[in-house]
């Protein structure tokens, strides 16, 4: 299995550190794709290297894709490549996951019309006004779409993405 994280610089660094080491403990491969390819820097000083551009992903390899949060989002909801990705993930019923503003690719994607979902709360009225069921919680699940509050809610959102890529691997045997 493989799995996908888009980010750019300003990310919240736990929110890809975790879900980075978390996956690549599971066993996935785990490419991380920016709008550059090199170094990336987190609100917090984290660093990470983008190994592929937006432009460079082959979405058909990946069977989940995640989306930190942080300030990152809001650079990469005006990327149509990065918006391309996510209507791609939702088109073929793959696991999106995203947590705290990570979100709002979505809703400038034009996805989350009716889904179920929770994100940071400064954003909570944006995602109502893109059609979407806002919940205050710590995970929100809505088929193949895991929504997540913030950090200290890192753990429930990686229990989560464990549990959809087990019903992904259940389904693909």
């Amino acid at each position: 299995m493989k799995a996908l994280i888009i980010t750019a610089d300003l990310f919240e660094d736990s929110e890809l550190e975790i879900p980075y080491q978390y996956l690549r403990n599971m066993g996935l491969n785990v490419d991380i794709a920016s709008l550059k390819k090199g170094t990336i820097i987190g609100k917090h000083g984290f660093t990470i290297d983008a190994t592929l551009t937006l432009d460079e992903v082959d979405t058909k390899s990946y069977d989940i894709l995640i989306l930190p949060g942080g300030k990152a989002p809001a650079a990469l909801r005006k990327d149509p490549k990065a918006l391309g990705i996510a209507r791609y993930f939702f088109e073929q019923n793959k696991l999106v996951a995203a947590i705290c503003h990570g979100p709002q690719i979505l809703i400038s994607a034009g996805l989350l019309e009716g889904r179920v979902v929770t994100g940071y709360k400064s954003i909570a009225k944006e995602l109502k006004n893109a059609g979407a069921i806002y919940k205050d919680e710590e995970v929100v699940v809505d088929k193949t779409l895991i929504t997540s509050r913030q950090p200290s809610d890192l753990k429930a959102f990686m229990e989560a993405i464990k549990q959809g890529l087990n019903k992904t691997l259940h389904i693909q045997r």
